[in-house]
């Protein structure tokens, strides 16, 4: 068995219940065909990576789907908030013998092969790997070993959950690395990142 696991967190592609903060500005059919657009390009940079690879779905499974067929294993997220589920995702596969856990999320369109290889390679040498969201947040999060504290008494969704992580990190002794700094779509200051890069 391959020791390394990639989580990737998803919604499922529903119009006005995907990125609700940009469907304010845009409309919920333009926020919609964006999401996909970000669903595709996880799909596209996650799918040759060696490692196992599991598509957590934040409402419900879907088949016959973007994921089908393509070494993904499917799986719900459980949990209230965002650090109730990715904490239970990641206890999971720790539990199922994987020694190495990277979680990431379905919209940073600068996520890249490289990164998540990189990723990987740095969680060898280090007790967390973490990349960085210019928003505060953070797009990536691998570990070697499960560190509840990292997903408790968290602002989610704020510009403090990358600060607060890391000094978790520094309080407990924790080495860790940190990737390029990249950037998330969340609102539609974010579009001009995206849409140069289309």
């Amino acid at each position: 068995m391959d020791t390394t696991a990639l989580i990737i967190f998803v919604r499922n592609p529903v119009l006005g219940k995907v990125k609700t903060r940009l469907a304010k500005d845009i409309g919920d059919d333009r926020a919609l065909e964006i999401y996909n657009l970000l669903l595709k390009h996880t799909f596209d940079v996650t799918q040759g990576l060696t490692c196992q690879k599991f598509v957590f779905y934040a409402d419900e499974i879907t088949n016959n789907d973007l994921w089908e067929g393509a070494n993904f294993s499917k799986r719900m997220q459980r949990g209230i908030d965002l650090g109730e589920r990715m904490h239970h995702a990641m206890s999971d596969l720790f539990d199922e013998g994987f020694m190495k856990v990277i979680i990431i999320g379905s919209d940073c369109f600068e996520m890249s092969i490289p990164i998540l290889d990189y990723a990987i390679f740095q969680l060898a040498h280090h007790d967390a790997v973490i990349g960085p969201a210019r928003d505060g947040g953070y797009y990536l999060i691998g570990l070697s070993t499960l560190i509840t504290e990292l997903f408790i008494n968290k602002a989610w969704s704020t510009n403090l959950v990358l600060r607060d992580t890391i000094d978790d990190f520094s309080r407990m002794g924790k080495s860790y690395f940190l990737l390029p700094e990249l950037n998330d779509i969340d609102d539609s200051s974010d579009l001009d990142f995206f849409e140069k890069g289309q």
